[in-house]
C-alpha cells in the first residue's frame, strides 16, 4: 500500500487514524480511528436490516424524530461552529451560515414532505374501470459521501433527506475535515430514536471506495468531477444508481448596463467567499469591453478592503481564511503559473503565507489557460474582456461543466433572456452564490457538474423510487383492455383508435361515416353494422367519461 497524506501529515499505509489539523495554525486538535473493511461490511449489514424498520415508520413519525435531531443541532450551534472553525479555518460566522442553511432546509422539508411524498392519483386513460396511483418508496441503504469545503451543509442535508424519505444511511465524511464528520456523528448519536438508522465510516479514499463496493442501494456524492467518474465506474459493476453534485467553473457575466459598483462588490465576495473553495464560486468573469476598465477599477477598490486571516472568536474581522489543505494549494498554484506563462497578468495579490493566499485578481486571460477552463477552487478572480453580450454567452458556455452562473444587468428582462441561454443548472441575476441558500429551489448541474438536484421536492424524491399500482375488480366487458384482447374485433378497435386518438376531424369521424349507407339498398343496416355502431356509441361514451375523469 502507498502512503497517504492528509493536511500535510504523513500517515501509515493503512491510515489507522486521521488527525484533526487546523489549517490556519497547523496544530493537531484530535484524531479519529479509521474504518476497516470489516467495519464497512458490518455497517452495510446493520443498515440493511434497519432499513425495513425505518421505512415502516409512518412519515409523521419520521418527521417527529428528525425534528428532534434539528433541535439538538440548534442547541449545539456554538460547539458546531467552533469545530468547523478549527477544521476548515473558516470564521465562526461562515460556519454558522452552514448551520443556518441546513436548519432552513430541515424546516421546509419536514413541512412539505407529506405533500411531496403523498400517494399520487394517475388517470387510467380509457381503462375507466380501473383505479391507478403512484407511491414513493425508499431505496433502502443510501451511501452519502461528502466533501471538505462545506463539511456540514454538504453532509447533513443529504443524510436528512435520505432519512426523511425512509432510507437508512451510511455516511463517509471527508478525511480532510474529519473533525466535522465526527461532530456530526455525535449529533446523531444524541437522538436515540434516530441513531440506529445512521452509521458513519471515517477514512480516506480507500474507505470511500470500499463503501461504494459494499453495494449500497443508492450512492449520493458531492465532490470533484474526477471523483465522480471513479465512483460511477465502480458503481456500474453492480448497476448501483448514483446521484452526483460535482465541480464547476461558474461564470459571471457583466453587461454594459450593469450596476458596476454592485457587480464589483458582490462579484468579489462571490470569488473569495470561503477562500474561493465553493463549487459555485465566481471562477471566471466576462465583462463587456465598454465597461471593462470601470469594472476592473471597482474590483481593485473592493479587493483592497478584503482582510485575510484566522480567528477562533465568534466575531472575526477577517473575510476569509486559509486554503484547507496542501493539495488544493498545489492545484491553485498550477493554474496561476500556467496562466502567467501564457501571458496573464496579476493585478492584485498572488502571494502566499503558509496556506493563506492573498485575494488575487488576474487579467489578460483567455481560454487556453487552465484558470479559465478547470476548477481552481481558490481566492482568484480572473477577468476577461468580451466584445458584447453574445460573446460573453459563448465563452460562458465554453466549458465541460455547468453548475451555476450570474448575470449582471439593470435591465432584469434582458438579464433573464441571457440567463436562459446559459448552459448551467442555475443562474443568479444580480447576485452571487445566494441561490444555494434557498431550500426549495432545485440546485444541481448539467454537463459534467452532476446529475442530481439538492434542495426542494426534486431533492427529496430522488431518494425514492416510484411504484405504480392498478386496481380493479377484474376485467370489465366494456373496458377497452378487455375489448382489445377479444379476438375478431379488429374493425371495432380500429374505429375506437380513430375516434379516441385521431388528430384531424376526418380521422375522428371516419368510424361513423363508414357505417352510413351510401346507396338506397343499404338503408337497412346489417346486424353486424348495427352491432358495430352500438359498440362505437358505447366506446364514444367511454371516451367522453374517461376524458371527464382525466380533466378532474
Amino acid at each position: 500500500m502507498g502512503v497517504t497524506t492528509v493536511k500535510g501529515r504523513t500517515l501509515n499505509g493503512r491510515v489507522e487514524t486521521l488527525p484533526f489539523i487546523n489549517p490556519a495554525t497547523s496544530e493537531q486538535f484530535g484524531e479519529v480511528t479509521t474504518a476497516t473493511l470489516a467495519d464497512i461490511s458490518s455497517a452495510r449489514q446493520e443498515m440493511a436490516a434497519a432499513a425495513k424498520i425505518w421505512a415502516a415508520k409512518p412519515l409523521a413519525e419520521r418527521v417527529r424524530i428528525l425534528r428532534k435531531f434539528q433541535g439538538v443541532m440548534i442547541d449545539e450551534l456554538d460547539e458546531m461552529t467552533a469545530v468547523m472553525n478549527q477544521d476548515n479555518g473558516k470564521s465562526r460566522q461562515d460556519a454558522l451560515v452552514e448551520a443556518f442553511v441546513t436548519a432552513d432546509l430541515m424546516t421546509q422539508y419536514t413541512k412539505n414532505a407529506p405533500r411531496w411524498l403523498r400517494r399520487r392519483r394517475v388517470s387510467p386513460g380509457l381503462q375507466i374501470f380501473k383505479r391507478c396511483y403512484v407511491e414513493r418508496k425508499p431505496y433502502g441503504v443510501v451511501a452519502v459521501i461528502s466533501p471538505w469545503n462545506y463539511p456540514f451543509v454538504l453532509l447533513v442535508p443529504p443524510i436528512f433527506s435520505a432519512l426523511l424519505a425512509g432510507n437508512t444511511v451510511i455516511a463517509k465524511p471527508s478525511e480532510v475535515t474529519a473533525a466535522t464528520g465526527v461532530m456530526v456523528e455525535n449529533l446523531f448519536k444524541r437522538v436515540p430514536e434516530l441513531a440506529p438508522f445512521v452509521r458513519f465510516v471515517h477514512g480516506d479514499g480507500r474507505v470511500g471506495a470500499a463503501l461504494v463496493e459494499s453495494k449500497p442501494d443508492l450512492i449520493y456524492l458531492t465532490g470533484s468531477t474526477a471523483t465522480g467518474k471513479k465512483i460511477m465506474h465502480t458503481a456500474a459493476e453492480n448497476l448501483t444508481p448514483v446521484i452526483f453534485e460535482l465541480g464547476s467553473k461558474d461564470p459571471m457575466l457583466v453587461l454594459e448596463d450593469a450596476n458596476i459598483q454592485q457587480a464589483a462588490k458582490w462579484g468579489v465576495w462571490g470569488a473569495f467567499y470561503n477562500s474561493g473553495q465553493a463549487c459555485i464560486s465566481v471562477e471566471r468573469v466576462y465583462v463587456v469591453e465598454s465597461v471593462y476598465e470601470q469594472f476592473v477599477e471597482a474590483v481593485l477598490a473592493e479587493v483592497g478592503r478584503v482582510q485575510v486571516g484566522y480567528s477562533p472568536e465568534i466575531n472575526s474581522k477577517f473575510d476569509f481564511g486559509p486554503i484547507t489543505f496542501q493539495r488544493q494549494v498545489e492545484i491553485i498554484e498550477d493554474h496561476v503559473q500556467d496562466a502567467l506563462a501564457k501571458g496573464a497578468k496579476v493585478l492584485y495579490g498572488g502571494k502566499w503565507d503558509g496556506l493563506f493566499m492573498q485575494p488575487t485578481v488576474i487579467t489578460n486571460v483567455d481560454h487556453t489557460m487552465k484558470l479559465m477552463l478547470d476548477e481552481t477552487f481558490g481566492p482568484i478572480m480572473p477577468i476577461m474582456k468580451v466584445q458584447d453580450e453574445t460573446h460573453a454567452i459563448q465563452l460562458a458556455n465554453h466549458s465541460y461543466m455547468g453548475l451555476g452562473a450570474s448575470v449582471w444587468s439593470q435591465d432584469v428582462s434582458r438579464a433573464e433572456r441571457v440567463a436562459h441561454q446559459l448552459e448551467t443548472g442555475s443562474v443568479n441575476i444580480n447576485d452571487t452564490i445566494t441561490h444555494f441558500a434557498i431550500p426549495t429551489l432545485p440546485f444541481g448541474g448539467v454537463k459534467q457538474s452532476g446529475n442530481g438536484r439538492a434542495h426542494g421536492e426534486e431533492d427529496l424524491l430522488q431518494f425514492t423510487t416510484s411504484r405504480a399500482y392498478v386496481v380493479s375488480k377484474g376485467p370489465h366487458p366494456l373496458d377497452i383492455a378487455t375489448i382489445l384482447r377479444k379476438p375478431g374485433t379488429y374493425r371495432l378497435n380500429k374505429a375506437i383508435l380513430k375516434m379516441a386518438f385521431g388528430v384531424t376531424p376526418r380521422q375522428k369521424l371516419e368510424p361513423v361515416t363508414e357505417l352510413i349507407p351510401l346507396k338506397s339498398e343499404q338503408v337497412a343496416p346489417t346486424a353486424g353494422k348495427f352491432a358495430l355502431l352500438t359498440a362505437l356509441v358505447m366506446a364514444f361514451a367511454t371516451i367522453l367519461f374517461a376524458f371527464s375523469r382525466w380533466r378532474k
